[in-house]
């Protein structure tokens, strides 16, 4: 496989490493550098962009971090493209970091969730109608460890959005799903019948997938989605206030 050569002018006297990672981030956006690409060395790079390679090394270690660029075989490094996941773990942290509150993020949800179920019906293909029978076979299973069931309640949710086959809905619906599923085990202990509702929605959403039927799919989803709400209000929690980051939630995605 060719090495990439970058054909940048040198950078500015003693520029940080935020420098060298954003050149090299562009020319991967704009398409100079394509995936499976290899970079040149660390030397060579340090050599043409006239800077230190430890400012160099740097700048690959936030590249590497933000999933643009990986080590290759035998070492080297190549440009990668993030994979959906990473993209919405990165995504949930920022959710999560800039304390948004349930209300503003349940909105979102009432929105995409009924769409990305009624396309689903209409898509969905038998690869991920077995996942979601699964799915609930697991949460039937784990109905009363609260652990579990938010992790199978985010995973529902996600399979639901894969089933639409439509990647910038994938990327739209699951940083938000994540952070408010995982948010949700003080409503289990203050309002443990939320589990026997929840996995009751799963089902009937589940049978409409199953006839793909886009309208009672819809109609299953928005009656989940709008639960939800009523779940977080009867057990007297603040749909206002930001929400608490569960760290431990999003690790285990």
């Amino acid at each position: 496989m060719p090495v990439s050569t970058l054909k940048l002018s040198k950078l500015a006297p003693a520029p940080g490493y935020k420098r060298v990672a954003d050149l090299i981030e562009t020319e991967i956006l704009n398409g100079t550098l394509s995936a499976g690409d290899l970079l040149p060395t660390e030397g060579e790079l340090a050599e043409q962009l006239g800077v230190h390679r430890s400012t160099v090394r740097e700048g690959i270690r936030s590249l590497e971090n933000a999933g643009l660029v990986r080590r290759g075989s035998g070492k080297r490094l190549e440009v990668c493209v993030p994979s959906e996941q990473d993209i919405a773990r990165s995504t949930t942290r920022a959710l999560g970091l800039n304390r948004f509150s349930f209300i503003d993020l349940w909105e979102v949800q009432m929105n995409f969730e009924p769409f990305s179920a009624g396309l689903a019906a209409e898509r969905v293909p038998d690869e991920v109608l077995s996942k979601l029978e699964r799915n609930l076979q697991r949460t039937k299973k784990h109905l009363k460890d609260d652990a579990a069931i938010i992790d199978a309640d985010i995973e529902f949710h996600q399979l639901i959005a894969a089933a639409t086959g439509n990647k910038a809905l994938i990327l739209a619906v699951k940083p938000i799903g994540m952070l408010l599923f995982s948010a949700t085990r003080e409503l289990y202990r203050l309002s443990p019948n939320a589990r026997t509702r929840l996995l009751q929605a799963h089902e009937r959403i589940f049978d409409a997938l199953l006839k793909h039927d886009a309208t009672e799919a819809r109609a299953w989803m928005t009656r989940h989605i709008l639960d939800f709400r009523r779940g977080y209000e009867v057990a007297n929690l603040d749909v206002n206030a930001p929400i608490d980051f569960d760290a431990s939630a999003l690790a285990r995605q």
